[in-house]
C-alpha cells in the first residue's frame, strides 16, 4: 500500500486501472497510437484490448510490451541486453541509468526485465512531461511516478524529501524496483554523468548512516547505448541556440521529442545492468571524506561503471575520427561506413538553420563524446 503522503506522485493501483483504461479508450489520442502500432487494423479491436485491462500487469503485458517490441522491430536493427539475468529475482533494486531518450530508456528496460522474468520497475517521470490527462493516465498506469520540478526553494526541498521517501519505501518496504535517470533530463552532448543532486535526494530519506542508507537501496548502474542517438537533430538545434542565448522550450516540445525518439531509426540498441553496488564499495566511498566528498565519490563510481559498460558503435568511432581529423579508430569501420554516416548527418542537419560547419561539429560531438568518455575513464 502507498502512504498518503505519496498520493500526489504515486502511480495508479490495480483498483484504479479499470477507470483509467476506460478514459484511455474514450480518448481520441488512442486512435493515433492504434494507427501506428496496428496499421490497417480496426481501431475498435485495439480500443477493446485497452478497455479489457483490469490490472497494471494486464496493461503492460497486453499493450505496452507489445508496443515496445514493435518499436524495436520497426526502428532498429535489434535490441540486446546483458547483466539482468544475474540479478536476484527475490530482491528489489534501484536502477540508476544514463539517459539518452525521454521514454525509450525506461520503456525498453522494462522489456528487458520482463524478458528475464523480473517484475517491471516503477519509473521516475518528470511532471513537465505529463502534459495532458491522456499522458497522465497512460503513465500512471505504467508504474510511473511524478518528479515534481518547478518549485520555489522551500517547495523543492519538500518535493525532494517526499520523492526520496517514496523511492526508499518502494525498494526497502514494498519490495518494488525503481528506475531513475542519473541526471535531471537527457544528456544532450553525449557525456553521461551522474548529478550529485540525485544522490543527495536519495540520502534525504536515510538515517544519517551513509553506508547503511545507500546499501539498503541495492543500486544497480545501467548503461543505455543507441547506435543512432535519439533526437540527435533536436539536440544539435538546442545546443546551437544555447551557445547564443538561453534556450526556452516551446509548448509541446517535450511531447514532440517523445514521438521523435520513438519513431526515429535507432540502429542497434544495447543495455547493460551492472552488478549492484556492494557494501564494501560504499564503505570505501565513505572513507573519502564527509558531505559533498562522499556524494562526489559515489557519482564518480557510478559514472565509471556506466561508461565502462557503454557499448560503442561505428557511428561513435567515425564521429570521433571526423571531429579530430584522425584515423585513430579506422579499424572499426570502412570508408563506406564513413560515407553512409556523413550522408545521414547531412540529411539530419538539412532542416536546421545555422552555420553549417558549427552544426556539423555539434552533431559529431554528440556521437564522439561517448568515445571521449571511454578514454577519460580508461575503458578503451
Amino acid at each position: 500500500m502507498y502512504l498518503p503522503e505519496f498520493d500526489e506522485i504515486r502511480p495508479f493501483t490495480d483498483h484504479e486501472i479499470p477507470s483509467a483504461m476506460q478514459r484511455l479508450a474514450d480518448s481520441s489520442q488512442l486512435e493515433n497510437i492504434s494507427a501506428y502500432l496496428y496499421p490497417g487494423k480496426p481501431f475498435d479491436v485495439f480500443k477493446e484490448r485497452v478497455r479489457s485491462c483490469k490490472t497494471i500487469f494486464d496493461f503492460q503485458e497486453g499493450v505496452l510490451l507489445s508496443a515496445a517490441k514493435k518499436i524495436i522491430k520497426d526502428t532498429s536493427y535489434g535490441f540486446t541486453f546483458d547483466g539482468i539475468s544475474s540479478l536476484d529475482h527475490d530482491k528489489s533494486y534501484l536502477f540508476i541509468s544514463n539517459h539518452r531518450d525521454i521514454v525509450l530508456d525506461s520503456a525498453l528496460f522494462q522489456l528487458a526485465l520482463f524478458s528475464n522474468h523480473f517484475p517491471t520497475s516503477e519509473i521516475a517521470f518528470g511532471d513537465n512531461l505529463l502534459s495532458s490527462d491522456f499522458v497522465v493516465d497512460f503513465g500512471k498506469s505504467n508504474k510511473m511516478f511524478k518528479v515534481l520540478r518547478n518549485a520555489n526553494p522551500r517547495e523543492f526541498y519538500h518535493n525532494s524529501l517526499v520523492l526520496s521517501k517514496y523511492i526508499r519505501n518502494a525498494v526497502t518496504v514494498r519490495n518494488s524496483s525503481v528506475w531513475i535517470a542519473q541526471r535531471n533530463g537527457r544528456t544532450k552532448d553525449g557525456f553521461d554523468t551522474t548529478e550529485q543532486g540525485v544522490l543527495k535526494m536519495l540520502d534525504m530519506s536515510g538515517h544519517n548512516q551513509f553506508v547503511d542508507d545507500f546499501s539498503a537501496l541495492n543500486i544497480v548502474p545501467v548503461s543505455v547505448s543507441y547506435e543512432y542517438e535519439p533526437c540527435d537533430m533536436l539536440k544539435v538545434n538546442e545546443l546551437y541556440i544555447s551557445r547564443r542565448q538561453k534556450y526556452i522550450k516551446m509548448p509541446g516540445e517535450d511531447f514532440n521529442s517523445i514521438l521523435t525518439g520513438i519513431m526515429q531509426f535507432k540502429g542497434s540498441i544495447h543495455f547493460v545492468a551492472a552488478p549492484p553496488l556492494t557494501r564494501q564499495q560504499i564503505e570505501e566511498m565513505a572513507t573519502l571524506g564527509d558531505g559533498n566528498d562522499r556524494f562526489k565519490a559515489v557519482a564518480q563510481l557510478l559514472d565509471d561503471i556506466v561508461v565502462s559498460n557503454y557499448k560503442l558503435w561505428k557511428t561513435n568511432y567515425i564521429a570521433y575520427d571526423l571531429l579530430h581529423e584522425s584515423h585513430t579508430y579506422a579499424g572499426f569501420y570502412s570508408q563506406a561506413d564513413v560515407n553512409a554516416f556523413q550522408s545521414y548527418m547531412g540529411y539530419k542537419l538539412s532542416s536546421l538553420e545555422g552555420e553549417k560547419g558549427e552544426l556539423e561539429e555539434l552533431f559529431l560531438t554528440i556521437y564522439a563524446n561517448s568515445v571521449v568518455n571511454k578514454r577519460r575513464f580508461g575503458t578503451i
